[in-house]
């Protein structure tokens, strides 16, 4: 008998499951989540989706770096984006700012994209609504303290984010960026040529290329991969003058389109 009723719950459970299913396919109500490699959207419940590229129909990217610890090589790096009269955008934890004020005006002043990374680095998705609008809110504040500048452009650390992270952005004044082309430079025991051939491969256009500061690699081959990426074609702009700011969606693989 234990068996038959074991059987009965496990039956009834799996018929409760299907017709959740069932009716979440009807609705066509999904949610985003994320995997590490490439940023793809993976589609579930309620759709808020963040910027991974943006609709070009010419070779231009976006150059951009995630700003979370040591900050030796922003020098070297700010170095090269001036000599290859590139500007780029560089997402800034507030915690960092604080630490490295000199590197956040200098990067403001050269004319980059100072944007918001959260104030601690904290998975966002996995805390409560108003941790999440402090952590926007605070590393904003002070990126505006030190630049002079509106900030607006907000990507959550990890690249975890859900619907709440990404409306409280919104609600905040932000448009959350993600990418589609991660160099995976952060990576122990990866390569220089790795790093290289992944980029020069996965791009296309109107690509958000990630990159991170404080890299065994990032600053010493930054030269050499945009002199590979111009020669495929390839010009470069900030986020924050590629994206659309109206008239536009965003469709299921995260690319913003322009709406006719």
């Amino acid at each position: 008998m234990r068996i038959c009723i074991i059987d009965v719950i496990t039956l009834r459970r799996l018929i409760i499951l299907s017709v959740i299913t069932i009716a979440l396919l009807l609705t066509g109500a999904v949610i985003v989540t994320k995997m590490r490699d490439g940023a793809i959207p993976v589609l579930s419940q309620s759709r808020q989706l963040p910027i991974y590229s943006v609709e070009a129909h010419e070779k231009v990217a976006a150059i951009t770096f995630d700003c979370a610890w040591g900050a030796g090589d922003i020098p070297d790096i700010l170095s090269t984006l001036k000599k290859e009269d590139i500007k780029s955008s560089f997402f800034i934890v507030g915690q960092w700012a604080e630490k490295f004020p000199d590197a956040v005006k200098s990067i403001s002043d050269e004319g980059h994209d100072v944007s918001n990374h959260s104030y601690s680095h904290l998975r966002m998705g996995a805390i409560g609504s108003d941790k999440i609008r402090s952590e926007i809110s605070i590393c904003g504040q002070k990126l505006s303290d030190l630049s002079g500048k509106k900030v607006d452009l907000f990507r959550a650390p990890y690249g975890d984010y859900n619907n709440n992270v990404v409306s409280i952005a919104k609600d905040l004044g932000y448009y959350t960026i993600q990418w589609n082309v991660d160099s995976l430079d952060w990576r122990p025991g990866i390569s220089e040529n790795e790093i290289m051939d992944r980029i020069t491969k996965k791009i296309s256009p109107g690509s958000i290329i990630l990159f991170h500061n404080d890299t065994p690699h990032t600053a010493k081959i930054l030269p050499g991969i945009i002199k590979a990426l111009q020669q495929q074609g390839y010009s470069f702009m900030p986020v924050s003058k590629m994206i659309m700011r109206e008239n536009y969606e965003i469709d299921a693989e995260g690319m913003q389109r322009s709406i006719k």
